[in-house]
């Protein structure tokens, strides 16, 4: 092979390399691939200890950092010098979606308040609770007014029961994220090791 032939190959070499290097240097640094969930509400970023941006942030938000827990609000996502700490953080980006509040025409009580919850922040845009589940102590039927994202920092197992007595099982584990729609009855038992979630309901 001749010198001119190689020379087209060694071209191309150092266009591949510009573009790698171009689309490296692009990327966020610290920013999560993509969100645990993302709908026409939020979008959940589940960072971890590295990680320090999300991709977009101008919307406000709620941060829970895991260890040591924090539950803290933002204006906007772009919060120079949050520490997700060393279990990382779940970050709530708050799309501009508000839903207002069902009216709670069932013969049960709204799901927060309830006995044992610790409200963590309310604003125009959220309230966040703070709840433990006790084994052997069901919570009461209670409606869901509000859509929520739920953040469970412990491994066990709810049961949730449904007025008409049908049940399921559902299975904890630390830093599961779950977004739950609204219009909802039902009650909650803890059957396996244990719960405790920061539940933030979107108004």
């Amino acid at each position: 092979m001749t010198p001119s032939m190689n020379r087209p190959m060694f071209s191309v070499a150092i266009v591949v390399s510009c573009v790698l290097a171009v689309a490296l240097e692009a990327r966020p640094q610290g920013a999560p691939s993509k969100p645990a969930i993302d709908n026409e509400r939020v979008t959940v970023w589940d960072l971890k200890a590295s990680d320090s941006e999300i991709s977009a942030a101008m919307h406000a938000c709620v941060f829970v950092r895991l260890a040591p827990l924090l539950v803290a609000f933002f204006p906007k996502c772009a919060a120079d010098g949050w520490d997700p700490g060393p279990a990382g953080a779940v970050v709530i980006e708050l799309k501009d979606h508000p839903v207002p509040p069902l009216i709670n025409t069932s013969t049960f009580p709204n799901a927060f308040p309830r006995a044992g919850s610790q409200k963590r922040l309310e604003n125009d845009k959220v309230v966040v609770w703070d709840y433990t589940w006790t084994t052997g102590v069901p919570t009461p039927m209670h409606f869901h007014d509000k859509d929520v994202v739920v953040v469970y920092l412990e491994n066990g197992a709810l049961k949730s029961t449904t007025p008409d007595g049908q049940s399921v099982v559902n299975e904890l584990s630390p830093r599961l994220i779950r977004y739950n729609a609204r219009d909802r009855i039902h009650t909650e038992e803890l059957v396996k090791g244990k719960s405790r979630a920061i539940i933030t309901e979107l108004k």
